[in-house]
């Protein structure tokens, strides 16, 4: 995957070059996450980079994203149960802390992750989590990535 990319990663979904998107949904756009250490990590975002809150949408444009988040949520937790039997729930986080734009966070949490961090925020796993080329997103979720794409589909025509 070339970095360019991350650098505007709205834009790049807009002109189909954002390599981690699932599929475009009608607020925004369902991205698999750059790192996997909790297979199936996702993230919906706006497709406006100029949003940077929540309350920055009109009531409709704000229903059709949160129901993008719970679509795409549903979808995770399908994936991620199917996958592994120690899928315990999903963690939905709105925070805007590093990127400004409009963006919500769908983290699997699993009975296997280690005691002190399954019932806690995933910003406290260590660095190394986040940086350790291990995790990185790549070739080897691609099954992953075809699975979360086809429950979206499936889910948007249900």
């Amino acid at each position: 995957m070339s970095a360019d990319w991350r650098a505007d990663r709205i834009a790049a979904a807009l002109r189909g070059e954002n390599p981690t998107v699932l599929t475009r949904m009608e607020a925004g756009f369902a991205v698999i996450g750059d790192v996997q250490f909790l297979p199936g990590y996702c993230v919906l975002l706006i497709d406006d980079p100029a949003i940077t809150r929540l309350s920055d949408l009109p009531v409709q444009r704000r229903m059709a994203f949160l129901t993008d988040m719970e679509r795409l949520a549903e979808a995770v937790e399908r994936v991620c149960g199917r996958r592994d039997s120690r899928f315990l729930r999903i963690n939905l986080e709105i925070l805007g802390n590093t990127d400004p734009y409009l963006h919500t966070h769908v983290w699997p949490r699993y009975a296997w992750e280690p005691e002190e961090l399954v019932r806690r925020p995933v910003w406290l796993y260590p660095p190394e989590r986040w940086r350790d080329q291990v995790h990185a997103l790549g070739a080897e979720h691609d099954d992953l990535r075809l699975e979360l794409a086809v429950e979206l589909k499936r889910l948007a025509a249900s």
